[in-house]
């Protein structure tokens, strides 16, 4: 049982850590500290749903029908063209100067559908977490603690992301640190996009 939390718990670790469009999306919400840890909190359980999915069958159903990943591709790419043009006119606007400061704070539920757009308009969660790990998963001994590991993974980063960025905002609340990170946000949201879009 053992080795097979540890192996969820390495394998939903070394992809989850990299630098995506649901990570950066955390990272721009502690900085602001705009509800960071229901986002965190709902990334965590998107996550473990979706690898519960991948070990138990749906990792099988998606391999077998291009139809749904293509439909989930082509809106995907859409929403990441949108949401990287918002983070994109933020960082050119005189607002993003003063963002720190005069940024309305938008309502838990908006955020939080934010968040869900994020995490289930990309393709690529499903490619990694229910495709990758949900089969990788299926493998294993114990697949239900294998299911177990991954979550805790994915707690251990996303929380860790959402409270050590929160906590280093004072020092990163400058005008030019702000329009970075939208400057970041918009590049990665575009990057994921033009991605999603060749490989159609």
């Amino acid at each position: 049982m053992w080795q097979s939390y540890v192996n969820g718990l390495l394998v939903a670790a070394g992809l989850i850590m990299a630098i995506g469009t649901q990570n950066a999306f955390v990272l721009a919400q502690s900085l602001r500290r705009e509800h960071h840890l229901p986002v965190a909190a709902l990334c965590v359980v998107c996550d473990a749903l979706l690898v519960a999915a991948g070990v138990f069958g749906l990792a099988t159903v998606l391999a077998h029908n291009p139809t749904l990943l293509a439909v989930a591709r082509w809106g995907g790419a859409v929403f990441l063209i949108w949401y990287g043009s918002q983070a994109l006119r933020r960082a050119c606007s005189k607002q993003s100067l003063n963002q720190g400061e005069n940024q309305t704070v938008r309502s838990l539920r908006a955020v939080l559908l934010s968040a869900l757009a994020v995490t289930l308009l990309n393709p690529h969660v499903y490619l990694d977490t229910v495709l990758l790990i949900g089969s990788l998963g299926a493998q294993q001994t114990e697949p239900g603690a294998y299911v177990v590991g991954a979550a805790s993974a994915s707690l251990l980063w996303f929380f860790t992301l959402a409270l050590g960025a929160a906590w280093l905002a004072p020092w990163l609340a400058r005008p030019s640190t702000w329009r970075i990170l939208d400057l970041l946000v918009a590049v990665m949201m575009f990057t994921v996009a033009f991605q999603l879009i060749t490989a159609a």
